[in-house]
């Protein structure tokens, strides 16, 4: 199950971004998956509670949104959407195409939340 590790590399990250702005905690995490990522969201929603467990996201909500496959063109130079097996331009159906769009898995976004007393000399940072 690769999605264990992938959860533990999004905690990783996301730990970085709780860091880099001085917050205590993330509440909501939003991931971007491709179809042609290879990774199944569902198995990666069941890994990241695992993963998260006594972490400063341990609470956060896990979201996923899903990016389309694009294609550009190298007969026509269009870009368009395209199947997952069927990888072919939407506007001349030639099959040389490069994928643009859809193999990606990115961490989109991240709310944070912080809990530091207004008095505290970390409540003063700039970003949160």
């Amino acid at each position: 199950m690769h999605e264990l590790a992938l959860a533990q590399a999004l905690v990783e990250q996301v730990d970085a971004v709780i860091s880099r702005h001085s917050a205590t905690q993330a509440s909501l995490i939003r991931v971007r998956i491709g179809p042609l990522a290879g990774v199944v969201p569902e198995l990666l929603a069941t890994a990241f509670p695992l993963a998260a467990a006594g972490s400063r996201m341990e609470h956060a909500q896990l979201e996923f949104a899903h990016a389309p496959i694009r294609v550009r063109c190298q007969a026509c130079g269009a870009e368009t959407e395209a199947l997952m097996n069927r990888l072919l331009c939407g506007a001349c159906g030639d099959w040389h195409t490069q994928v643009i769009s859809g193999d990606e898995l990115l961490l989109e976004s991240v709310e944070l939340i912080n809990d530091t007393p207004l008095d505290s000399p970390r409540s003063a940072h700039p970003y949160v």
